[in-house]
């Protein structure tokens, strides 16, 4: 069998993420790995409320177009991340993740260069993986992020990628946000080079401090593809998101769309419109960033009281997580083998996320702070100190 399957597949492996999924199902666990929302924090009862009115009418159940007043919703949303565009550049997509897929699948023919960096989010990685690409890495800092100067000096030097993938706010998984400059300046880089940038923004509205710093894509229309979700802000489980792009761009995206899953979920899109436009999302979004502010703090709190004389770590404008960064002589993956089997707490080692060899990735480690409350914040942290206690003698 596996010789009748693509060349890729060969060498292809299980993602990390699903075998988390399953690795922690179990109630001993305390999972800080998966950049799970808090269960706690959806809106169910104003989405059961949308779902009832919208089941009153049966074509929604049926096959359909995209709901038109779900994107002037999302239209309305992207001119806060300060993106003015109309509803004809918004495409919907089954989640952010799907969004990647399309615009990879447009963007990318077999063996052709993509430019990264060097630490980035694994589900990017995945979505190109059949394509075999050359992938160039810069280099990236979890305080600073993206190295624009890398990139620049890249592009000068002749390379001309398919695509630029950047997670400009609340990194996954080093959790930098990207300053005005450096997005402006990458922006820049994008229209100069004539190379699109993928910005994947899925943490771009759960900002906790007092101003937001617009989308890479507000600085340039053209050459910046956008991917939003709902994901984080609403549930996962309406796998709803969007990508905002220009016409021409759109009209392909609906063609490769169809030959994957023909459209998104049309009941799907009608609930989420319908709570949209009740005006209730803004309170909500409002208690989430309450929320995942206090469960950060909670954890940067215990960070500090169980492990600050031998780890570091930066606290995170925007996003769900915080990246650990232990001395070199700490193997984040050896440090996970024995975290799962004596002290029942999970997360993801650094090198799960390493395009390339990293030795800053491999002494590393992402928790997630917005799955726990304040109780299983703290006993996680307690627990994992422990471990790296035993590994420092």
């Amino acid at each position: 069998m596996a010789q009748r399957l693509a060349a890729w597949t060969q060498v292809t492996k299980r993602s990390a993420l699903q075998d988390m999924l399953e690795l922690t199902s179990g109630p001993e666990y305390i999972s800080f790995g998966l950049g799970l929302p808090s269960t706690e924090c959806f809106p169910a009862e104003q989405l059961a409320r949308s779902a009832g009115e919208v089941l009153q009418q049966s074509d929604h159940l049926q096959y359909g177009p995209p709901t038109e007043r779900l994107k002037q919703q999302i239209q309305r949303l992207m001119s806060q991340r300060g993106v003015q565009c109309s509803t004809s550049q918004i495409f919907l997509t089954a989640g952010a993740q799907q969004g990647i897929n399309l615009l990879a699948r447009l963007l990318l023919d077999p063996g052709r260069t993509i430019l990264a960096e060097e630490v980035t989010y694994t589900g990017f990685l995945q979505v190109v993986e059949p394509f075999q690409p050359r992938i160039l890495t810069v280099p990236t800092d979890p305080v600073m992020g993206i190295d624009v100067e890398q990139v620049e000096m890249v592009l000068q030097a002749g390379e001309r990628p398919a695509c630029m993938y950047v997670i400009p706010s609340g990194h996954n998984p080093l959790s930098y946000t990207l300053s005005r400059e450096k997005r402006q300046k990458l922006a820049q880089l994008a229209a100069d080079y004539e190379v699109p940038i993928i910005e994947d923004d899925p943490y771009g509205f759960l900002a906790y401090e007092d101003s937001e710093i617009p989308a890479v894509k507000s600085f340039q229309p053209d050459w910046v593809y956008y991917v939003g979700s709902f994901s984080k802000i609403l549930a996962p489980g309406l796998r709803l998101g969007w990508i905002v792009a220009g016409g021409e761009i759109v009209e392909k995206l609906s063609i490769v769309k169809e030959a994957a899953d023909i459209n998104t979920g049309t009941l799907t899109q009608q609930i989420t419109a319908n709570f949209l436009q009740k005006d209730e999302f803004t309170d909500h979004l409002q208690h989430l960033r309450r929320e995942y502010r206090s469960r950060r703090n909670c954890m940067i709190d215990h960070l500090c009281t169980q492990m600050g004389d031998y780890a570091s770590w930066t606290i995170p404008s925007s996003g769900l997580f915080i990246w650990v960064r232990f001395p070199e002589s700490v193997n984040t993956m050896e440090l996970f083998r024995e975290s799962v089997t004596t002290e029942k707490v999970t997360f993801f080692p650094g090198n799960v996320f390493a395009a390339t060899q990293s030795q800053m990735a491999a002494s590393s480690a992402r928790l997630n702070f917005s799955f726990n409350n304040h109780d299983k914040i703290e006993e996680g942290i307690a627990r994992l100190s422990r471990l790296v206690k035993r590994h420092r003698k």
